[in-house]
């Protein structure tokens, strides 16, 4: 039997240029490119040609390190062209055949990182001034259409055959749910009536039409398209505020890890698996030993390079999401912990908070506000425990305030022994959510009150009578109660629908506030999850079932 992306080996999201299949990255002074040429026999998976430029996650898992790599490695970059190396044929979108094959919670997950890419994009954009221009050579549809969207600019080759297209709806019977309907109306203000045109023709939009109905920037005929993306590129990177011509990248080492059946082990983060109550433990070191902190701090980050501890630990800490997230789809509750030095910590943040005008430190916080975001989407149910030796401070204290329940252990006879959270400047907006909120404006409806409170508390160590009161934790049970009211939470949460704790948890993580990324993540949850599962897409005459079999969907057409 031919394996299917769910029964086949575990998925690793580390690689490296050496190893890309599907992207080529090349550097000229200030502009990068990245080219899409995709090896048709390189899916991640059996069971499917990758045809006509479409991907699937090993592409999205290259592109994203590929992105990484211009931020960390080259920072004297402005601007980035993404472009194909195919005749013809910037990108068709997500490999049909291979969403034919997957089973929905690989669709999905799928999707959510293709977003969370594509997000990754305008982050830095919007954060680092590192600009995007999709270079778009050819036909491009679908998921590929989704990619330029997450450019800043988007140039169209003007040769009379090649469009752009979002054709899901009449072609698949499904949505561009992963950010294509959304960016259309919210990033491009494509009028309402033009997209539902545009969304449901196969052929989709050429030439001077796609620049009047606003899909695309720029046209340009093919013996001046070069000219022009080059031309284009190099002003969308003026004025950016990345590194100076002189700046020396930092080379991303690979993140190692120890790796067993129930466990992975990194240097500054540590993944337990208990199978039978269906959790896994995360816990996150503090920095330990000498860390940069003085005149001479901005010398001493460069030369530990990937080995910074923010650095290094927010690229073991993604890489563990990933990995649960994608291989361990039945372990339902992940339990949150840290360890180790909360000074060191604080430290850290200071000098963080220090040079944040230093393009490696704006990388790592960029690095850090991505990774914590991706935390936040994960639809698993998160408790927080802060516990003795916990250093739940500062950066690490904003993992307690992404979980869905914070329990801290209250010892009032002991306060050598008792558990301390403090608050430092770096959880007052630093690293903002997908809707561009703090956890703690969340957390409170950024009402001024409470919020107020909170900062006038930033740098004390709260026990866990004090942060209670504060509203920072969700309850402090003694070391009498401690244990049981733990298991007791653990016991019943793993006792409940899953399908519905993952529409409860988006809906109350993301209240009150929206914009463009959590109306994405949004309808994702809920759209693309509905419409995934029904027969008019992925039963036996299904329109993703008999896509390229010479067979007619067969619809029920009830509206529901």
């Amino acid at each position: 039997m031919t394996p299917t992306p769910d029964t086949a080996p575990r998925v690793d999201y580390r690689t490296e240029p050496a190893q890309y299949r599907h992207w080529k990255l090349s550097v000229q002074d200030e502009v990068a490119q990245l080219t899409l040429d995709i090896a048709e026999d390189g899916g991640i998976r059996p069971g499917y040609k990758l045809k006509l430029n479409s991907y699937d996650l090993g592409v999205d898992i290259e592109l994203n390190d590929a992105l990484n790599r211009v931020r960390f490695e080259h920072p004297q970059v402005r601007s980035v062209i993404v472009t194909s190396g195919k005749d013809r044929i910037f990108c068709s979108g997500a490999n049909i055949f291979m969403l034919g094959v997957s089973s929905h919670a690989w669709k999905v997950n799928f999707c959510k990182f293709t977003n969370e890419t594509r997000n990754g994009i305008e982050d830095s954009s919007k954060h680092s001034g590192l600009k995007f221009l999709a270079a778009v050579n050819g036909a491009c549809a679908g998921g590929g259409y989704e990619l330029a969207l997450a450019c800043d600019e988007i140039v169209l080759v003007d040769d009379r055959s090649s469009a752009v297209s979002l054709p899901e709806v009449p072609l698949l019977g499904v949505l561009p749910g992963t950010g294509g309907l959304t960016r259309v109306t919210d990033k491009r203000h494509v009028r309402h009536d033009l997209a539902d045109i545009f969304c449901t023709s196969v052929e989709g939009v050429r030439g001077q039409r796609a620049v009047d109905w606003r899909l695309v920037d720029a046209i340009a005929k093919p013996a001046q398209f070069g000219a022009m993306v080059q031309e284009r590129a190099a002003k969308l990177g003026e004025g950016g505020r990345r590194a100076d011509k002189g700046a020396q990248g930092v080379k991303l080492t690979r993140v190692e890890r120890e790796e067993t059946p129930d466990s992975l082990r990194y240097a500054h983060v540590s993944v337990d698996i208990d199978r039978a109550r269906r959790t896994a433990t995360l816990t996150v070191q503090a920095p330990s030993g000498p860390q940069p902190g003085d005149i001479a701090a901005i010398a001493a980050i460069e030369a530990a390079g990937a080995d910074w501890w923010p650095l290094a630990m927010c690229r073991q800490l993604d890489d563990a999401i990933l990995n649960l997230r994608t291989n361990e789809a039945d372990i339902g509750t992940w339990l949150l912990k840290t360890q180790g030095d909360a000074q060191a910590v604080l430290a850290s943040d200071a000098t963080m908070l220090a040079h944040q005008d230093h393009w490696l430190v704006r990388e790592t916080l960029g690095a850090l506000r991505r990774t914590l975001a991706r935390l936040d989407v994960s639809s698993r149910s998160l408790f927080a425990l802060v516990e003795p030796g916990s250093c739940f401070a500062g950066t690490l204290a904003e993992i307690a305030f992404a979980a869905d329940r914070t329990y801290m252990l209250a010892l009032p006879d002991d306060a050598e022994r008792a558990p301390r959270l403090t608050l430092d400047e770096f959880n007052f907006g630093f690293f903002p959510m997908v809707n561009d909120q703090s956890r703690l404006q969340r957390r409170f409806y950024e009402e001024s009150a409470p919020l107020e409170t909170a900062r006038g508390a930033a740098g004390r160590a709260l026990d866990a009578d004090e942060a209670l009161k504060l509203g920072l934790v969700t309850a402090a049970p003694d070391d009498i109660d401690w244990e049981d009211e733990l298991r007791m939470a653990i016991e019943e949460r793993a006792a409940m629908s899953p399908d519905a704790l993952t529409g409860l948890e988006a809906n109350l993580r993301f209240a009150s506030k929206e914009n463009m990324n959590t109306r994405i993540f949004g309808r994702l949850t809920a759209w693309q999850n509905w419409i995934f599962n029904r027969p008019n897409a992925v039963g036996a005459k299904g329109a993703l079932k008999v896509y390229g079999t010479g067979e007619k969907a067969g619809f029920d057409m009830n509206r529901v």
